[in-house]
């Protein structure tokens, strides 16, 4: 392991510029994930307009936190349960929430429930392996289920609305949705730094 890694892994050593090595390379604020103009997150600019709006531009900030938490990582990188004696991992989160966004489609309708994507196999994250093809189809499974809970979302503007075989209101599925992004970009902070050291908003 290198020098670095171990600096990294122990909390970090102050660098040349007296900052410590795990904060991020971002060059204005190397404390942060990224410089502010290259942050896809609305950080720092204009609050939306209305609840609608407000709850919608915090459930896309959280979900681009926990890409942008994956990102620069190998297969083996990604699987690794850093944080014992937890069985979490980066992957095992992306295929967690691609399984929640698909049990919230079937709250919002009422016909024939849609099958579990990965059933018992992810019980205990057990499925979450170092595989580039897993990986890969994580992703694209993440993608795909939070752009067809969208689209469901998407015709019932009102929060006050009741949906579904739950019965439940727009606004508190949305906050739920918040909510299980955040708590997931929590462990997800954890479970990075403890891989490679690296921290950021």
């Amino acid at each position: 392991m290198s020098e670095a890694s171990d600096s990294a892994r122990s909390g970090g050593a102050p660098s040349d510029s007296g900052r410590p090595d795990r904060w991020s390379k971002a060059t204005v604020f190397p404390d942060m994930w990224v410089n502010p103009d290259d942050d896809p997150r609305n950080v720092g600019g204009s609050s939306p307009d209305g609840e609608l709006a407000t709850l919608q531009g915090f459930l896309t900030d959280y979900r681009l936190t926990l890409r942008m938490k994956c990102e620069g990582l190998d297969p083996e990188q990604q699987a690794r349960r850093s944080v014992p004696p937890s069985t979490m991992s980066l992957l095992g989160l992306l295929r967690h929430l691609a399984e929640v966004e698909r049990d919230w489609q079937n709250w919002i309708t009422t016909g024939d429930p849609l099958p579990r994507l990965y059933g018992d196999d992810d019980a205990d994250f057990d499925g979450a392996v170092a595989d580039q093809a897993v990986v890969d189809e994580a992703s694209v499974a993440l993608a795909r289920e939070q752009a067809a809970t969208d689209a469901l979302l998407a015709g019932h503007p009102d929060l006050g609305e009741r949906i579904g075989r739950e019965d439940i209101a727009v606004r508190e599925l949305l906050v739920h949705r918040i909510e299980e992004y955040a708590r997931h970009c929590g462990h997800a902070d954890l479970l990075r730094e403890c891989i490679d050291g690296r921290v950021g908003q």
